[in-house]
């Protein structure tokens, strides 16, 4: 099934949950359950299966066409957001550009760090992507994730795929030059990375029964029509289910945490030295997932935003 969680263009007063079919079509499974995160702790896949045979049987108000909603993160507030860095030909990219070899520990555990869960910083399909005021180098990243389906703590790599609830595209994107300043001081990429519509998921959450081989599938980038990266899910050093299995040591994990893999081989705008623009429109496609496709907004003009200390 492919799961969404939208607001009708008519009345954007309330998130609903829905089923996307024939690729344009949004079924309200008008569920007893109010959001993403309910909808797996209380195991509704078969209610809502049911749910979604009967609406599809008859012609019913329940049944919009997906230009008729606003589609936002399947769960637009994810309990955490952890994004790792599982593609080996991005890490020699990196290498590469930056003359710093992958460290030897790179091969022995999954490395990651935790991204903002603030509401404003998750966006779904066709949300407008902010240009920070701060940045002169923006840059889409090419990636996927899960998001977790139950709860668990210490879970074998073989058990680990029982506590998936979804697979998703992930456009992570970030301001380059503050993120590269911020990370010499050894905490993370902070601003850049955290500011609104900064963590894009969607269209849509596809469950494991409707993904195929999760390890085997194409990944594509295109700005403004063109395509610039091409790469796929095979290239992971880490599965999702060692990540899984290595994030639950010692610490539970809980229905709507997401984990990203990363960016894939040429999936981003730094590897290529190609730099998008204010009004470009970013898609990227995942093979069994769809299209989630964003345009880049005007840079943001702040008189009153913070001065470097001298």
């Amino acid at each position: 099934m492919k799961l969404v969680t939208f607001k009708l263009l008519s009345n954007n007063e309330q998130n609903k949950l829905g089923a996307l079919i024939n690729g344009n079509t949004i079924v309200d499974l008008a569920l007893e359950v109010s959001d993403m995160t309910q909808f797996f702790e209380q195991n509704c896949l078969d209610e809502a299966q049911k749910r979604l045979d009967t609406i599809q049987d008859q012609l019913n108000e329940s049944i919009y066409d997906i230009s008729d909603v606003v589609l936002q993160a399947p769960f637009p507030r994810p309990a955490s957001l952890r994004d790792f860095g599982v593609f080996k030909t991005h890490m020699d990219a990196a290498s590469r550009i930056t003359g710093k070899e992958i460290s030897p520990e790179w091969f022995k555990l999954p490395n990651y760090y935790r991204g903002s869960t603030s509401p404003a910083s998750i966006a779904g399909h066709e949300a407008v992507v902010t240009w920070p005021n701060y940045t002169e180098k923006l840059d889409f990243e090419l990636e996927w994730g899960v998001y977790i389906g139950k709860t668990g703590k210490n879970i074998p790599i073989e058990d680990a795929h029982e506590y998936i609830a979804g697979y998703t595209i992930y456009n992570d994107i970030s301001a380059r030059d503050i993120q590269f300043r911020h990370m010499t001081l050894s905490l993370g990429p902070a601003k850049g990375k955290d500011f609104d519509n900064s963590n894009i998921m969607g269209p849509c959450l596809v469950t494991p029964d409707e993904i195929g081989d999760p390890y085997d599938l194409k990944m594509t980038a295109r700005v403004n029509g063109e395509v610039w990266s091409e790469g796929t899910t095979s290239d992971m050093y880490y599965s999702f289910e060692e990540m899984i299995s290595f994030v639950s040591q010692s610490e539970t994990l809980f229905p709507g945490e997401f984990l990203g893999s990363g960016t894939v081989g040429k999936g981003c705008g730094w590897e290529l030295d190609r730099w998008i623009q204010p009004g470009d429109v970013i898609e990227l496609e995942i093979e069994n997932i769809g299209v989630l496709k964003n345009q880049i907004g005007q840079p943001e003009q702040n008189p009153a935003a913070w001065k470097e200390k001298v």
